[in-house]
């Protein structure tokens, strides 16, 4: 059965990879009370994280209703550990909800889950892009690179319906959209295969600066057939 395993908050700490912003709240640690849900509302202006008690500091770059609650895999956490020769326990990864159970990558954008039996309505929206900071954190050589070959991002969600969430309550997907973008193909779409670009285009559910930005990308990719300077 598809759960979360853990909820996860921040513990602020010192961010010593950017100037403008000096706190980072991606050490995340398990909790042992249900956590209120909401949408957070704008990024800018907004609360940051849709949980109650989480923390969200670079407010340019993360949080707000398309990035509330960032979900990953226990089985990808396994995965990872066994590379780095290291345990990583829930939270590693900055994750609010560590899940087990479900392809997260394999989601597709749009896709509905009821967390708990009564819990809060959350919605697949984009993956995580890897930066910096997420790199300093893991202090693991060429981490950028590689999580994004891996590509294995795990999910930001919305929140659709508000409610409270805990260790070992049930996923369902209650909804799932009629096209066939994924995680995975959102990801891969935006690091390192731009061939896959055109199929965001038309993906009502993904953010507005998510098509935006794949249509800028598109356009200035010369076709194969556009003859190149030599």
């Amino acid at each position: 059965m598809s759960h979360v395993i853990s909820v996860n908050l921040a513990h602020p700490r010192p961010n010593p990879t950017k100037s403008d912003v000096t706190t980072t709240g991606i050490d995340k640690r398990p909790v042992d009370r249900p956590v209120a849900v909401r949408a957070p509302g704008p990024r800018d202006s907004g609360l940051g994280s849709g949980l109650v008690g989480d923390g969200v500091y670079d407010r340019r770059h993360h949080g707000g209703d398309d990035q509330a609650v960032y979900a990953y895999a226990r089985e990808n956490l396994d995965m990872w550990a066994r590379e780095f020769g290291r345990e990583l326990g829930n939270g590693s990864f900055g994750e609010n909800l560590t899940t087990s159970g479900l392809d997260l990558e394999a989601a597709l954008i749009g896709e509905r889950w009821r967390v708990g039996e009564a819990g809060p309505l959350l919605e697949v929206s984009v993956p995580r892009i890897p930066c910096a900071t997420f790199a300093h954190w893991l202090d693991e050589r060429r981490w950028v690179r590689r999580f994004t070959e891996r590509a294995l991002p795990g999910t930001y969600l919305r929140v659709i319906e508000p409610g409270e969430v805990h260790s070992g309550a049930p996923i369902t997907i209650v909804s799932r959209p009629s096209h066939d973008v994924t995680i995975g193909i959102c990801f891969r779409a935006l690091t390192l295969e731009p061939d896959l670009l055109p199929r965001l285009l038309d993906i009502a559910e993904l953010p507005d600066d998510i098509r935006d930005m794949a249509h800028k990308r598109i356009t200035k990719t010369p076709s194969p057939s556009t003859p190149q300077p030599e």
